[in-house]
C-alpha cells in the first residue's frame, strides 16, 4: 500500500486533490484505516489516478472525467475526442475575437464602437408554419440595427423564441455608446431569464426553450450570438460561409470525425441539440466580424438548412435581387421540399449608406 503522500508524488496528484476526488468517488482509496482515517492506495490505482491527472490538465470538468475512466477503451477515448472537439470550437472563436481586437488596437481605433462607417443596411425577416406543423413556434426580426431568428420547442415554445427575441429589440433603439459585443451579450442574458421564467410559468411549459441567432450592427461591425442549430450565413465575393456553429449532437459526431455530413442528413438524433436557450447554464457563442459594402447575410432555422440543399441557399442568395426576394424564396423552397418543419429566415445587404445631402 501507498500512503496518500506516496501516491499524491507518483500520480501527480495534490493530498488535496485526492481527497476532493475520494468525496465525489471518482478516486477512492483502497483502505481507510479505522482509528487515524489514514488513506492508503494500491499500486493498481495509479493508472486511473494519472489519467485524472492528464485529463485535469486539458481542462475536462470532474463530472465528464468520472465518464472517461469508468467507461471502456473505446468510449473512453470518443468521449475525449467529444470534449477536445468542443475545446478547440471554444478556442477558435476565442482566437477570432481576439484577431479582432488586436487589428482594432493596431489601427489606433477603439475596438467595438458605433462609429459611423459609411454603411447602411436593407433588410427583411419572414416566418411560415410550413405544410406539416400545426402551428409556427419560429420566430424572426430584422431591424435597421438588429438581425435575429429563434426557432422555438416545447410546449411555450412560441413563447420562448418570441420573447427571445424581444429582449434584444431595445438594442434597436437604443444602442450601446460604447461596447458592442458586452451589450449583446447583456441582452442574450435577460433572454435566456426570459425564457426561463417562460419554462416555469405553468406545468404545461416545462422544457420549453428556444435557439437563438442574431446579429447587432454598430458602424462596420457587427456582433453575432448564436446557440442552438439556427444558422448565420455570409454570402461575399460569390463564396458562402456558414459563419456560425451548430450545437447539435450530429455536429458534434462530425467534429469528431464519426460521422460524415452526408450521414448526417438521414442520422435520427439530427435534431438533437447539445446547446439551447432553455432555463439551464449553456452558455451563447459571441463573435465579432467587420462587414463590407456589398456583403449579404442570411440568418435561417433549420426548417431551411434541413431541406434546401446549400447549392440552392447559395443560389437564392446569389441572384435574389431584394432581402425580402431572399427570403420569399427560401420559404418557397422549403415548402416546396415538403415543409417538414416551421420556417424562419432574416436577411439583410450592406450597402453604402445615401448622401445626407441627396
Amino acid at each position: 500500500m501507498l500512503t496518500i503522500g506516496e501516491f499524491s508524488r507518483a500520480s501527480r496528484l495534490s493530498a488535496k486533490a485526492l481527497r476532493l476526488y475520494d468525496e465525489l468517488g471518482l478516486l477512492r482509496p483502497a483502505r481507510v484505516d479505522p482509528l487515524s482515517g489514514y488513506r492508503f492506495y494500491a499500486p493498481g490505482q495509479l493508472e486511473r489516478a494519472r489519467l485524472v491527472a492528464w485529463l485535469r490538465r486539458l481542462g475536462m470538468p470532474l463530472a465528464r472525467i468520472r465518464l472517461v475512466c469508468d467507461a471502456a477503451s473505446p468510449a473512453a477515448a470518443a468521449e475525449v475526442a467529444a470534449f477536445w472537439a468542443q475545446a478547440e470550437a471554444d478556442h477558435a472563436s476565442r482566437r477570432d475575437l481576439a484577431a479582432f481586437l488586436v487589428r482594432s488596437l493596431e489601427g489606433g481605433e477603439a475596438p467595438m464602437t458605433s462609429a459611423h462607417s459609411g454603411l447602411a443596411i436593407r433588410y427583411a425577416a419572414g416566418s411560415d408554419t410550413g405544410r406539416r406543423r400545426a402551428a409556427n413556434q419560429d420566430s424572426a426580426y430584422a431591424g435597421a440595427r438588429l438581425l435575429a431568428v429563434a426557432d422555438g420547442m416545447g410546449g411555450a415554445g412560441h413563447l420562448a423564441s418570441a420573447a427571445a427575441i424581444d429582449a434584444l429589440k431595445p438594442l434597436e433603439t437604443a444602442p450601446p455608446a460604447g461596447d458592442l459585443l458586452n451589450a449583446l451579450e447583456s441582452a442574450v442574458q435577460q433572454a435566456g431569464a426570459a425564457v426561463a421564467g417562460i419554462a416555469a410559468g405553468e406545468p404545461g411549459r416545462a422544457g420549453s426553450g428556444t435557439t437563438l441567432t442574431a446579429m447587432l450592427w454598430a458602424g462596420s461591425q457587427l456582433a453575432l450570438v448564436h446557440i442552438g442549430d439556427t444558422r448565420a450565413y455570409l454570402l461575399r465575393d460569390g463564396g458562402l460561409y456558414q459563419i456560425t456553429h451548430d450545437h447539435t449532437v450530429v455536429q458534434s459526431l462530425i467534429d469528431e470525425g464519426r460521422l460524415t455530413p452526408d450521414e448526417a442528413v438521414s442520422h435520427p438524433q439530427r435534431a438533437l441539440l447539445l446547446r439551447a436557450l432553455d432555463g439551464g447554464a449553456a452558455a451563447a457563442d459571441l463573435s465579432l466580424h467587420d462587414a463590407r459594402a456589398g456583403d449579404r447575410y442570411l440568418l435561417c432555422s433549420d426548417g431551411v438548412t434541413t431541406v434546401v440543399p446549400p447549392d440552392r441557399i447559395r443560389a437564392v442568395l446569389t441572384e435574389a435581387a431584394t432581402p425580402d426576394q431572399v427570403v420569399s424564396e427560401l420559404i418557397g423552397a422549403a415548402n416546396a421540399a415538403g415543409g417538414p418543419d416551421n420556417i424562419a429566415c432574416a436577411a439583410a445587404d450592406i450597402v453604402p449608406a445615401p448622401d445626407p445631402a441627396t
